[in-house]
């Protein structure tokens, strides 16, 4: 055997084998934590189809934050839920001042200064026929006025003190159009785009249509969505948005694309890349651990350092909280 074919002499104790993987060590700062915000300030309401994982109210989820962020939490990725306040076409009660995204933010940033606060900003959970964009009266999406109104949104909570918005819609132009209001607004070098870029129609979904209340009332989200065996339209995705001035580019889910984060990654490799570990790849773990399939820890950090290796520089992942313990 060649001498340069013995590998096991780089990885017998720890500290070697740290040497051999330190591009893709996973410390707090590569994790996002995924925050579902309802109305009532003082209820949390576990979600059945995502064990462990619950939406807050925030005076709640300030109870919930303050130890993880001792532990090394810097991030929150904010999904406002709404029961109480009517749903509509036109996705009123997405950025309206009774939203609870809206009213978090400055109780937020006054508990958590050092918190970086990302909002999702998207039509779904707030409109009446749970797509993502607005319609046309056939019920396709009507991609002018979308854009329109999804900047108005990620223009509001901005204003609200978001530090970065993410428009998960897919709609044509919404990073330019978004971009565009806040640089109107003076806002331009103040708050980010983190771009949803490449996210596919995925079967993966499921839970979190539970947990946001998102479904749509007909149809589905193939039209805007990418499809899941494509690689040139994720491609052109992240190309599109790049251009249009995104800040952070996303690939959304991450364990059946880590061919495609890796592609994103490498063709622009100056952008900072997030991956979202989504709830059906939350659930799917949880439930593989629970039937006695793996050890819920070795499995969860496995994917996740697949992520780091593939080239995510920042994670979404519900498992967050878990995840702070067994690095720390």
């Amino acid at each position: 055997m060649e001498k340069k074919h013995i590998l096991h002499s780089g990885m017998f104790n720890d500290t070697l084998r740290r040497w051999n993987s330190s591009n893709c060590t996973l410390n707090p700062h590569n994790l996002m934590y995924p925050v579902f915000l309802i109305e009532e300030d003082d209820v949390i309401q576990p979600i059945a189809s995502m064990p462990g994982v619950s939406r807050f109210g925030v005076n709640k989820l300030k109870t919930h934050l303050e130890p993880l962020i001792v532990k090394g939490l810097s991030s929150i990725l904010l999904f406002g839920v709404i029961d109480k306040l009517p749903k509509d076409a036109n996705g009123t009660n997405a950025d309206s001042q009774k939203n609870p995204v809206i009213l978090a933010l400055p109780k937020l940033k006054e508990w958590f200064p050092t918190l970086t606060i990302a909002c999702d900003v998207c039509l779904c959970p707030y409109s009446d026929h749970g797509h993502c964009g607005l319609l046309h009266e056939d019920g396709t999406i009507n991609n002018g006025p979308s854009i329109k109104r999804i900047a108005e949104i990620a223009l509001n909570y901005a204003k609200a003190g978001a530090h970065v918005v993410a428009p998960s819609d897919m709609m044509d132009g919404r990073i330019g159009a978004i971009k565009n209001a806040l640089i109107a607004n003076n806002l331009g070098n103040k708050v980010a785009v983190l771009s949803y870029a490449v996210k596919f129609a995925s079967s993966f979904y499921g839970p979190f249509r539970d947990a946001a209340c998102s479904k749509p009332s007909f149809g589905d989200r193939k039209c805007y969505q990418l499809p899941p065996n494509s690689t040139g339209l994720a491609m052109r995705a992240a190309e599109r948005d790049v251009h249009e001035g995104a800040d952070m580019l996303m690939v959304k889910p991450v364990l059946a694309y880590l061919d495609l984060l890796r592609q994103v990654k490498d063709a622009f490799p100056h952008h900072p890349m997030f991956v979202y570990q989504v709830s059906g790849e939350y659930a799917m773990l949880y439930h593989g651990a629970k039937a006695g399939a793996f050890d819920l820890q070795v499995a969860v950090m496995e994917v996740l350092h697949s992520c780091r290796r593939a080239g995510a520089d920042v994670i979404i992942s519900y498992y967050t909280p878990q995840v702070l313990d067994w690095i720390e």
